[in-house]
């Protein structure tokens, strides 16, 4: 993958670094090495800080996840609404554990922050797009719709 030709376009742009790490998590769900290093070299600053930028925010990755990245919303509305519940199944029927990703490479499981849905807990997002009111017994009909 190019990340130089993805990552310049944000060079002058404010907040770009941050900006470039998105383009390339949006194309392969995570930051590799070479995108970190390759960053370092068009934003002219230390591999070291672009690697603290990369590892400091929760959003991004710098190992391989899935196809569709789950994040169970660990805030306290969600867990006093029964979060635990819906981790489980989701771990159940994933068959893997939160922070771990299916041996066919199509699912992540992660915990998140509050995403800002808390009119209807427990609350999980895929790829972004959040699920709100979620119960155990919806894990299944829900993980179905990813194709």
């Amino acid at each position: 993958m190019d990340y130089q030709a993805i990552m310049e376009k944000y060079q002058h742009v404010e907040g770009g670094l941050l900006e470039a790490f998105h383009a390339v998590q949006d194309e392969i769900n995570y930051l590799p090495e070479e995108a970190i290093i390759t960053a370092a070299k068009i934003f002219n600053m230390p591999v070291k800080e672009a690697y603290g930028v990369a590892t400091f925010y929760s959003y991004f990755s710098t190992t391989p996840r899935g196809k569709y990245v789950i994040r169970m919303c660990k805030s306290a509305p969600c867990h006093v609404a029964g979060a635990e519940a819906v981790t489980q199944a989701l771990e159940k029927e994933l068959g893997i554990a939160v922070g771990e990703t299916t041996k066919d490479g199509k699912f992540t499981l992660e915990f998140t922050e509050c995403v800002g849905q808390c009119q209807k807990t427990p609350v999980i997002t895929i790829n972004g797009k959040p699920y709100l009111g979620v119960e155990p017994a919806k894990v299944a009909e829900i993980l179905a719709t990813c194709k």
